[in-house]
């Protein structure tokens, strides 16, 4: 803000409580969007599955991935959600559980080697997830395990939709095999959560924080902008 540059410590605080404010609505606006376009997927009595946290702690009021449940809710539309408790770092149990719970939405937490035994009873009906990034093919990066989800999203024939704002397509990444993935320290997996090291010292451990579905497992990309498919070159 360089324009600021030459004016008072209270003008500059001033100047980024209204940027700050005026991005809050901006988000507001666009997970509202995404709530809308994603309800209209949604009918009374179905069973929604999530991965990770994507609601209102992640963005303004709707969050992503929850927003179509939190509009649905809205709108009378009963829903039944799972989430998966999202290991290691237990986001969807931590965040996730919290939020649907203290919004009355009907969630139920489960591990995440549930999910396929809750999908072959018939409970889950769609799946939605939010994503970190989208590469121009549609293969989507997103908290570890929702490769694994999507997986079994497709042998059992669910409907697996990605929330995101448009913004988080990146048409300057060809696919997911470009996308950088992090790795995180193997004490969240062995001692994070326990009083006691659960498993032996020196023990080597693989702890990518991300994975990427390719674009193929997904039934499409719920954006501010309606519901789209890929690829998405040149659509930013």
């Amino acid at each position: 803000m360089e324009e600021n540059r030459e004016k008072s410590l209270t003008e500059i605080l001033l100047a980024l409580k209204q940027t700050a404010e005026a991005i809050k609505t901006e988000d507001t606006q666009v997970c509202r969007a995404i709530g809308e376009h994603g309800a209209t997927l949604l009918r009374p009595g179905m069973g929604i599955l999530t991965h990770c946290n994507a609601g209102a702690l992640a963005a303004s009021e709707y969050g992503t991935a929850l927003s179509p449940i939190y509009v649905a809710q809205e709108k009378g539309i009963s829903l039944k959600v799972f989430a998966d408790e999202t290991r290691p770092v237990l986001q969807g149990a931590r965040l996730t559980a919290f939020e649907l719970h203290t919004a009355k939405v009907d969630v139920t937490l489960i591990c995440d080697n549930m999910a396929a035994v809750v999908m072959s009873k018939g409970w889950v009906d769609a799946v939605f997830v939010g994503c970190d990034r989208v590469a121009a093919n549609g293969d989507t990066a997103n908290k570890i395990g929702t490769f694994s989800v999507a997986v079994l999203s497709i042998n059992f024939s669910i409907p697996f939709y990605v929330c995101a704002p448009f913004s988080t397509i990146d048409p300057l990444t060809k696919t997911g095999a470009d996308i950088v993935i992090e790795e995180r320290a193997g004490e969240e997996i062995t001692d994070l959560w326990y009083s006691k090291r659960l498993a032996p010292e020196g023990v080597k451990t693989f702890n990518p924080s991300f994975d990427v579905t390719p674009a193929e497992y997904i039934s499409g990309f719920v954006t501010e902008k309606g519901i789209l498919q890929p690829p998405f070159d040149g659509k930013k």
